[in-house]
Formats: C-alpha cells, structure tokens, sequence
C-alpha cells in the first residue's frame, strides 16, 4: 500500500504541475478579466469529482452521528482524496483546520530559526521537539482526515497515524514544561522520573486510542471514546503538572512584579484553556447533536476541537519560547547539557514504540477484515 501511495502521490504532484501549465497557458499575460476566469479554469481542467453521498450510502463504519450528508465514496483512487482536499465535504473543515495550524507552525519555526541557535544550544532542542512534534500531529491528522475514507483498511492505518502523532505532542508537551516551566520544588519531587514517565504515557496513549477504534464494532461508542479521552487525560495531567504548580504558585503568592515571568504564565493559562475547551467539545458531539444534518459541512465539534486545539498549540509554543529566553538562569541550573541528549533518545524511543504499536494494531485489523469477508 506504500508503494502504491508514493507512485500515486508522485503522479498527483505531475498532474498538478500539468494542471498548474494548463492553467497558465490559458492566461498568459494575465489581465483582471482573466483573473476572474481562474477558477472557472481550473474547474475545466480537474478531474470530474463525484458527488458526495449521504449517511445510507456508505458503510456503518463510516458513518458520524448527527452527520447526516457530504460523505465521499469508498474504493476510489488516490487522486480522487487528494483533490477531494478543495471539494466540499464534511471532512474539509477538519482537513484545513490542521493543515493550516502545521503551515502556521513551520512558519513559526522560520521565525525562531534567526533568534534560536537549534544547532549549537543544547538547551533549544526541547523547543525544537515541541515545534516538530506540534507540526507532526498536525499533519498526520490532516492526512487522516483526508485519506481515511478510501477503504477501511485505510481508515485504520490513517488514525493509527494520528494517535502516533498525538502520542508524539504529548511528549514534546511535557518536555518542553519540565524543561522550561518547572519550578525547583516540582523539580526536587520528579527529578530523574518525569521523562521517562512521560514516556510511558505516550505509549499508553497511543495504545489504548490504537485498541478503542479496532474494537469500535463490537464496543458502544462511549467505551471508545473513553478508551481514548482517560488515558490521554493521566498523560496530559502529567506532562502539564509543571505548568499546573507553577501557576498555582503564581496565584497563591500575587507576585505581579515580573512582567517577563507574567507574560509567559498568560500564555501557560492560555492553552490550559484552550485545551480543556477543546476536550469539551472532543466527547461531546455538539452542536450537531442540536442541528441534525445542519452542521454537515460547518459547525461539528470535532472542526471546533481542531481550532482550540490549535490555538491551544500556538500559546504553548510561545510560552515554551518566552521560558526559554526569560528562564535561562533558572533551567541551566536544572539540567545539564547530556539530559538534553537524553531527552532526544527518549523522544526516537517513543515514535519507533508508538510506530510498531500501530503497524501491530494495524496487522490485527487486517486479520480481523479478512475474518469477516470468510
């Protein structure tokens, strides 16, 4: 299926750079009348897309509550889900929404590139996995939301992916807290712990969201969401108990006087919130739920999800960067050069871990599909 993936993506990319001449072509000099017709253009020289269909015209499997339309067909080629990315369906929303957050991201990490020496400062790459580790979730799951429909089998390996690349967030969450926003009280109690524990969660995580959705035929659809939602929720307590006890400190002792210390925590109780928001409307399938069949292209939970999880990413990366400028004199004491290192083979560990728990999830599902086709 990879192959057959890379000769696929390879063939779009030539179809759309003939596209993109065609296109051109027709223009020429171009003038503001021209200008007008460019969409008119390229829907002339665009594969003909298919209609979307409705929730009984596709598999059960396929089906989300409350979304009654804009359903694509299953079993098309790879070209069809890739330009499916400018058609309306009720996945484009989803699709966007982390696309966008991963151009936004890249473009942050240009940014940071001409102030942050990611080379030379052992004492960035927390900030650097945090940026690469944001950037990867994003896309993995712009990637499912895209490509999942094709067949089940691929709805299976896509998500797999998106739970990898969410595992992967969880860990460059928590090392850039305990890196940066941790206090010494914090740090005297998970020295040498917090890491490796974090570590662990990940994979858990991504374990358990692996398991939920391969039982998702047998299981309620709660039991799957809680198989997802309670293991994420111990991880990301965990990874952000360094931003928890900081701003409880914060609170209790109302000291206002550092404004470079203020600015940083403003944007550590900014993605709590986002976060927590975010949760929110991830279990709860509002407000379709109100507006059945209303909400199919705009308006789903999960596409607000996306955006406050966004926003929540976007905040995190730059109080990670404000600690890093403003605390320097404050975590250089903590860690040493080689926990750095440390924190990168842990980082390797994670994915390859979380990698083979989802190509085994993934061998699982295949047995299972070819069970049922007996």
């Amino acid at each position: 299926m990879d192959c057959l993936f890379s000769i696929n993506l390879i063939f779009l990319v030539g179809e759309l750079e003939i596209t993109m001449a065609t296109v051109m072509e027709k223009i020429g000099r171009p003038s503001l009348q021209q200008v007008r017709r460019v969409p008119q253009m390229f829907a002339e020289v665009m594969p003909c897309m298919p209609d979307t269909l409705s929730d009984t015209e596709v598999p059960h499997f396929f089906r989300e509550r409350y979304v009654r339309s804009g359903y694509r067909p299953l079993h098309r080629n790879w070209q069809y889900y890739f330009w499916s990315l400018i058609q309306c369906h009720n996945e484009t929303i989803n699709v966007w929404t982390h696309l966008l957050g991963a151009l936004v991201v890249l473009t942050r990490t240009a940014q940071l590139t001409e102030t942050v020496d990611f080379i030379n400062d052992l004492h960035s790459w927390a900030l650097l996995i945090l940026l690469l580790s944001s950037v990867a979730y994003m896309t993995f799951s712009t990637l499912a939301h895209l490509l999942a429909a094709k067949s089940e089998v691929c709805h299976y390996a896509f998500f797999f992916l998106d739970y990898v690349g969410v595992a992967l967030y969880q860990y460059g969450s928590a090392v850039a807290h305990y890196y940066y926003a941790i206090e010494e009280s914090w740090h005297e109690q998970v020295q040498g712990l917090f890491m490796p524990v974090a570590s662990l969660l990940c994979c858990l995580s991504c374990f358990c969201c692996c398991y939920g959705t391969y039982w998702n035929y047998s299981l309620p659809h709660w039991v799957r969401k809680v198989s997802q939602v309670v293991p994420s929720a111990i991880a990301y307590s965990w990874d952000s108990s360094p931003v928890f006890h900081r701003i409880s400190l914060w609170l209790l002792s109302w000291t206002w006087s550092d404004s470079r210390s203020t600015s940083a925590l403003t944007f550590h109780f900014g993605q709590v919130v986002f976060f927590l928001s975010s949760v929110f409307f991830f279990t709860h399938p509002l407000p379709q739920r109100w507006f059945p069949g209303h909400c199919d292209f705009l308006g789903q939970g999960h596409q607000i999800f996306h955006v406050l999880l966004v926003l929540c990413t976007l905040c995190q990366i730059h109080a990670s960067y404000l600690d890093y400028l403003n605390r320097r004199h404050i975590y250089i004491n903590f860690h040493a050069d080689r926990e750095a290192l440390l924190f990168v083979f842990l980082y390797v560990l994670t994915l390859v871990t979380c990698a083979l728990i989802a190509m085994y999830m993934l061998a699982n599902v295949k047995t299972l599909l070819r069970y049922k086709t007996k």
